[in-house]
C-alpha cells in the first residue's frame, strides 16, 4: 500500500512540473541545405550549411513562460521594463545564461532536450527552412508586415504573434526582441566553419545575438545580420526562443 501511495505521489509530482512548464508551442523545421550569410561585414563569406531536422518554438519565450519557470524554480523576476510585464509579450531582461537556465529547467521537467538555437539553426528557421522564399526579413520583404521595429513598435515590445509568420510558421524572428543563440560570436567564424551543422567557436567572449528588435531599425532585422554581447548582459530588447532537435 506504502509503494502505491509513494508511486502515485511521485507521479503527481511529475504532473505537476510539467503543468506548470507551460511547453512553448513548437514548429518542426524539417532539415536542408541552403546558403547562410550576407554581404555586410561578419555576415561575410556566404557559404553552403546543411543542417538535421530539429523543433523551433513558434513564438519568442513569453513573460507568462518564464514566470512560471521562475516560481517553480525559486528565481526572482527582473525587474519590470517601464512598460511593465504582459503576458503575452516577449520576455526581457533575460541573459544567456537566464535563457540556457530555463531550457535546462524545460527539459527536466519535460523529458525534453531544449536548448537555445546553434547561430545556423536559428539563420535557417529565419529564411524559412526548405520553403524559403528569399525574404529579406523572416516571411516578407516588408519589414513592417513581419516584425516589430523603431520604426512600428512604439517603444516597446509587443506581443507575441501579432505580425505575419513566416514560410515555416514562426513568428516574430525578425524584430520585436534580440533572440539569443548557443554559438560563442567570432567576425571570422565563417570562413572556416563546418558545412553540416556548425555549432559555433569552442571558445569566445560573447554569445550570438540575431533578429533585431522593436529598438533597433530595419537593417539590423534582417535575417543575415548577426549581434552579439557578453553572456550576463540583461537589456530590455533581448530575449529568446527554443529548439528541440530530431
Amino acid at each position: 500500500m506504502k509503494q502505491k501511495l509513494l508511486f502515485c505521489y511521485v507521479l503527481l509530482n511529475i504532473w505537476a512540473m510539467q503543468s506548470m512548464a507551460q511547453t512553448p508551442a513548437m514548429v518542426l523545421v524539417e532539415g536542408g541545405s541552403f546558403t547562410m550569410g550576407g554581404t555586410e561585414s561578419d555576415e561575410k563569406p556566404t557559404h553552403s550549411v546543411t543542417l538535421s531536422s530539429f523543433a523551433m518554438g513558434k513564438y519568442e519565450v513569453t513573460v507568462a513562460e518564464y514566470k512560471a519557470f521562475c516560481s517553480a524554480a525559486g528565481r526572482t523576476m527582473p525587474t519590470a521594463p517601464t512598460w511593465g510585464w504582459n503576458d503575452k509579450h516577449p520576455m526581457v531582461y533575460v541573459s544567456f545564461d537566464d535563457a540556457n537556465a530555463y531550457c535546462n529547467w524545460l527539459s527536466e521537467t519535460t523529458g525534453k532536450n531544449y536548448r537555445l538555437p546553434t547561430e545556423a539553426e536559428w539563420e535557417y528557421a529565419a529564411r524559412g527552412g526548405n520553403k524559403s522564399r528569399g525574404y529579406m526579413y523572416a516571411g516578407s520583404d516588408d519589414l513592417d508586415e513581419a516584425g516589430w521595429s523603431s520604426d512600428n513598435a512604439g517603444g516597446q515590445t509587443q506581443a507575441c504573434g501579432r505580425k505575419k509568420a513566416n514560410e515555416l510558421g514562426l513568428y516574430d524572428m525578425s524584430g520585436n526582441v534580440w533572440e539569443w543563440c548557443k554559438d560563442w560570436y567570432s567576425d571570422s567564424y565563417y570562413s572556416n566553419s563546418p558545412s553540416t551543422n556548425p555549432k559555433g567557436p569552442s571558445l569566445g567572449s560573447n554569445r550570438v545575438l540575431r533578429g533585431g528588435s522593436w529598438f533597433n531599425a530595419a537593417a539590423s532585422c534582417r535575417v543575415a545580420n548577426r549581434g552579439d554581447n557578453s553572456p550576463g548582459y540583461r537589456g530590455n530588447f533581448n530575449g529568446f526562443r527554443v529548439v528541440v532537435p530530431r
